[in-house]
């Protein structure tokens, strides 16, 4: 069996070799929102094509889709022994704006003990945490299951060809498990494991109003400015006391117990730090609901981007013909994606004064997951934790959304461990994204130990 000895030597011996080939991965811009990456997105699924083959992985493919390709690799030792099924993604989100970045986004460097780069933490950086463990494994002659990944180049956009791909490979993908390293710890002193997810429905609305672009002096006070609908419309979508006001957007949330709520609330967080962090004066949220309920379990609904109209450098008087706006929500159980988003469509569309046109665009959306803390898995992933952090992790709600744990769910019928060791302070899908040097060397660690315990477990 494969020792905390062990692997402790093997990290020191590889660190800067382990750094560099995570460099070289952050350095492709692997953007699968924008067209033209699509080479760069490619170029990074062979990059995983290759460092499988050079770690000992087997039945290496390139899976092709209608989208960005699935990278398939597995080393089965033997049938009997369990299974994990590792799930990750390559591509990542756009960098802009750009001029907000310290450095090069796609040029990663070290500060402060942190690699800052764009997918350093989401998910190139945890990603790559499970290729380092198992070529670990496999120089040790330790591997003490069968482990299979499946790594995607789409998730960043919706994992649109997944399901697809997952229905069709169901026997490739049989396992006992699934484990995602794409979340958070509270702090490296407190390790934690997120134990639910929130649900995603994400949408674009327009607002049309003239059929041309309008003097803002000649027509301004007699026609409709979309912008001003728009916001009017948005502002609208909630109550003083930060209530979504979409009719039946609440009706199938699963309400937590009050010992619920005192159990999760026992994480450790300070309000002061937090605000210090964001440098912000006060908080802002649903009322009767405490930061972490806010963040955890409670649904939202959030403006993502807004535009229209000149918004170049110097003036233009114009009353404009459209404004746009990108809408999320995330979601929480029982809620269902499809439901909510046709739920925003039909009143947001009613909200509408008969001087603007509509349009309601549903872009992506995944339901909400809750994994299990009661498993074999859960437990070997404890143990794991506290084994190389010292502390047993702490249970969490995460308020961020993997739409594929409840896909993974509905269709092989296999949980979820979300082994996650990025941190909030982390940045992701920001300017200045980051990932501790110290969470990716302990995390290759923690995730090597992990399948060692879970296989004494299964046995």
């Amino acid at each position: 069996m494969i020792t905390k000895e062990q692997t402790s030597q093997y990290l020191s011996e590889n660190k800067q070799r382990f750094l560099d080939e995570l460099f070289d991965l952050l350095r492709i811009p692997s953007v699968s929102a924008d067209k033209n990456f699509r080479n760069d997105v490619l170029k990074a699924a062979d990059f995983l094509k290759n460092k499988f083959e050079a770690a000992g992985a087997e039945n290496i493919e390139v899976c092709e889709t209608a989208g960005y390709p699935i990278v398939y690799a597995d080393k089965i030792i033997d049938p009997s022994l369990p299974t994990v099924l590792v799930y990750g993604h390559y591509d990542v989100q756009p960098a802009d704006p750009y001029e907000l970045w310290d450095s090069d986004p796609f040029n990663p460097v070290i500060k402060d003990g942190k690699i800052i780069a764009r997918g350093a933490a989401d998910d190139k950086g945890q990603m790559y945490i499970h290729v380092k463990a198992f070529e670990m494994m496999m120089h040790n002659k330790e591997v003490p299951c069968n482990i299979k990944f499946m790594i995607e180049g789409e998730e960043e956009v919706g994992s649109e060809n997944l399901e697809v791909f997952i229905k069709e490979n169901t026997e490739k993908l049989n396992a006992d498990v699934i484990v995602i390293s794409d979340t958070s710890m509270i702090a490296n002193e407190h390790p934690s494991m997120a134990v639910s997810l929130k649900g995603l429905s994400y949408l674009e609305v327009e607002v049309t109003g003239p059929n041309r672009d309008l003097h803002s002096g000649v027509y301004g006070g007699a026609v409709a400015n979309p912008i001003n609908v728009l916001c009017r419309m948005i502002a609208s979508l909630q109550d003083e006391n930060k209530k979504i006001t979409v009719p039946g957007f609440y009706d199938k949330v699963v309400e937590l117990t009050e010992a619920q709520r005192k159990e999760m609330n026992k994480a450790p967080f300070n309000l002061e730090d937090f605000k210090r962090d964001l440098k912000i004066d006060d908080v802002e949220g649903e009322a009767s609901y405490n930061t972490l309920e806010r963040q955890g379990i409670r649904p939202t609904l959030d403006v993502n981007g807004i535009w229209g109209g000149y918004i170049k450098e110097g003036a233009k008087t114009v009353l404009p013909s459209k404004a746009y706006a990108k809408i999320s929500m995330r979601l929480v159980p029982d809620q269902n994606h499809k439901e909510i988003t046709e739920l925003f469509k039909k009143h947001f569309e009613s909200i509408a004064p008969k001087s603007v046109k509509v349009k309601v665009t549903p872009h992506h959306g995944g339901m909400p997951a809750v994994t299990p803390t009661d498993s074999d898995a859960y437990h070997a992933a404890e143990k794991a934790f506290e084994a190389v952090w010292g502390k047993k992790p702490i249970p969490t709600h995460e308020g961020g959304s993997i739409p594929i744990v409840s896909l993974f769910k509905d269709v092989l019928g296999l949980d979820s461990i979300l082994m996650g060791f990025g941190l909030n302070s982390d940045a992701i899908h920001s300017p200045n994204e980051s990932f501790g040097v110290e969470n990716y060397l302990k995390g290759i660690e923690t995730v090597a130990l992990f399948h060692q315990y879970f296989a004494e477990i299964k046995k």
